[in-house]
Order: C-alpha cells, then sequence, then structure tokens
C-alpha cells in the first residue's frame, strides 16, 4: 500500500514540476496520464548521446598525430578541446534538469542504442547527426527534441535549445508547451527488399571510389534515361537544403511531402541537359534506379550507413509512411 501511495505521489509531484500535460501532444496521455489502477507512470525519456571529437581520438583511440596538434596548440584541432568541454557541461545539465522534472530518463551512448520503442520521448545531444543517427531508431509515435550542445561548433538546424537553457526546454516538451512538426521521410528498397524507411537527410547512390564514373538508368513515371555521372542526392525535404542545394537543387517547403532527387556532374556528350537531371517526386510516385556498375553504394543519412549495390540492382526510392516528430523546430 505504501508503495502505490509512493507512486501517486510521486506522479503528482511530477505533475505540479511540468503541468501534468503531454509529451508532444500524442504521447502525453501514454506518459503523464496513463493509468493502472492506482500506478501512475512517469515519463520515460530516451537519451541519445553522441561522444565529442576529442573523446573519440584522443582519449578512446589515442590518435598520435591529433594529440601532437594539441600539445603544440595546433589552431586546426584547438576547436576539439572547446567543443569537448561544452559537450560534457551540456550533458551534465540534462541529467540535471530531468532528474529535477522527474522523469525517468536513461541514457545512451549513440552507438549503444538499439531502439526507443518503450520510451514516451526521445532527447538527442549533440547536433544535427546526432538527430540522423537517433532518427533511425524512431518510428512516427514517439517525438523528438534535439538539442545543440556545442553551438559554437555544431550544426544546430533542427535543434530546439542548447545548453544553459536545457531546463526550460524540457519542461515545455514535457507539458506539450513545444510544436510538434510532422518531418516526411523516405523509403527505399534494393531488389524488392526495404533497405530503410526511416531516411531523413539523404541518400547517395554512386560508385564506391568517388573519381569513378556512376553509370545507371533513372526512371520517373514515363520517363527513362541513361546516365553517366558522378552519382544521384535523393532525399525529403529536410535534407534539401544540405548536399541537394550544394548539388543544385532547390530548398523545399519544410512541410513539403516531395522527395527531390539531384544527379550530380552528369555527362552530356551531346551538350544536352538530361530531363531527369533533378526533379521532384511527388507522394504515391517512385524513383526507380537501376545500376550499371558492379562496385555501387548507397549512402544512407550520411557516411556510416552503408549499402552495396551491383550491377543490375534495382533500387525504389518513395516516400515512407513513418515521418519523425520533431519538437520545437524553429527553422524554415
Amino acid at each position: 500500500m505504501k508503495r502505490v501511495q509512493k507512486r501517486a505521489t510521486g506522479a503528482r509531484a511530477i505533475g505540479r514540476a511540468t503541468g501534468a500535460r503531454a509529451i508532444g501532444r500524442a504521447a502525453v496521455a501514454r506518459a503523464i496520464g496513463r493509468a493502472t489502477g492506482a500506478r501512475v507512470a512517469v515519463p520515460r525519456v530516451l537519451v541519445i548521446y553522441k561522444k565529442s571529437a576529442y573523446q573519440i581520438y584522443v582519449r578512446d583511440r589515442r590518435h598520435a598525430r591529433i594529440k601532437q596538434l594539441i600539445a603544440a596548440n595546433d589552431p586546426t584541432v584547438m576547436h576539439l578541446l572547446r567543443a569537448h568541454r561544452h559537450h560534457l557541461e551540456a550533458l551534465d545539465e540534462a541529467k540535471r534538469a530531468l532528474a529535477e522534472l522527474g522523469a525517468r530518463a536513461v541514457f545512451r551512448h549513440r552507438s549503444h542504442a538499439r531502439q526507443a520503442r518503450e520510451f514516451d520521448l526521445v532527447v538527442t545531444l549533440g547536433g544535427d547527426g546526432t538527430l540522423l543517427w537517433a532518427s533511425h531508431l524512431v518510428g512516427a509515435d514517439a517525438p523528438v527534441l534535439a538539442i545543440n550542445t556545442a553551438p559554437e561548433d555544431s550544426v544546430g538546424f533542427f535543434c530546439a535549445g542548447k545548453k544553459h537553457g536545457l531546463h526550460a526546454v524540457f519542461a515545455q516538451a514535457l507539458r506539450g508547451k513545444l510544436r510538434e512538426l510532422k518531418l516526411a521521410r523516405m523509403r527505399v528498397d534494393v531488389d524488392g527488399a526495404l533497405v530503410s524507411k526511416r531516411v531523413l537527410n539523404d541518400v547517395l547512390f554512386c560508385h564506391e571510389c568517388p573519381a569513378s564514373t556512376s553509370r545507371y538508368t533513372i526512371r520517373l513515371g514515363s520517363l527513362r534515361e541513361q546516365h553517366k555521372s558522378s552519382g544521384v542526392w535523393i532525399g525529403p525535404a529536410a535534407g534539401s537544403t544540405a548536399a541537394q542545394s550544394s548539388a543544385g537543387g532547390r530548398a523545399l517547403p519544410i512541410r513539403s511531402q516531395q522527395l527531390q532527387f539531384v544527379v550530380r556532374e552528369p555527362y552530356n556528350a551531346r551538350n544536352a541537359p538530361p530531363q531527369l537531371g533533378r526533379g521532384l517526386v511527388a507522394p504515391g510516385e517512385t524513383l526507380h534506379i537501376e545500376s550499371y556498375i558492379r562496385a555501387g553504394r548507397l549512402f544512407i543519412d550520411g557516411p556510416h550507413e552503408m549499402r552495396r549495390v551491383h550491377m543490375a540492382s534495382r533500387i525504389q526510392l518513395q516516400l515512407s509512411d513513418e515521418p519523425l516528430t520533431l519538437l520545437g523546430f524553429r527553422g524554415r
């Protein structure tokens, strides 16, 4: 009996601290308002954090060259120390803030995180790269709150907060006061097998060697072309301001449900630009790519996830049925 009373008392304390409302509207009823008999669940928060570059190269791998450069105060590496210090400060601040708010928080380094189904809120500590990594663990239900832990050195376009203000942004998230944004993601299949349906930024199809020519056919609707190029970028709106834009694409409205593809450095034998050099894939459409190279690669949301593509492999890219729910986005 005392245990049940203690749980209820703890839930009331969380209610006072957070306003006892939802985590991103859809999850609050599950998190704070869930009751089974006399038990009231507390918010379950998964915090996925990165290791700083200093931690990886100096502390973990003991990279001799980088250690020498730091000892010599070489300007090419001095930012590593600053970013490391800021990241650790933000990590400690996040632990204190979530404890004060009464959340049941689990902290996992991103390489150790495997799934997020048991949690009501996912928090990422790092920058946009950490958000991209974590987004592959999250389905359409659990909202994600991204925090930029070293804003002087890290890109945080999708981040809702940064260090020295985490208690406030966490409290807003737990009360359901942060704006929800459903970001379109992309589905990728190769030879009829699902590769991912949680691509948030982009996929790059190209030869394994960046100096080699990528040969393939590309088809959208009734249009089909055979290309020689440096590869193809394909992705949803969230990634349209990154590589797609740099390669000649355009920034899509952040809520767009279209995908964009951009061919990199197409070879024009007849001095005529390809019809499918770049374009948009509408919901319900599929972009088809057939590989004409033995050593093709698909790089998925950056360099860390890679899929080999062989001669005559068929790649299908389309809008995913699993958007990502992002909290507190303040960009375009």
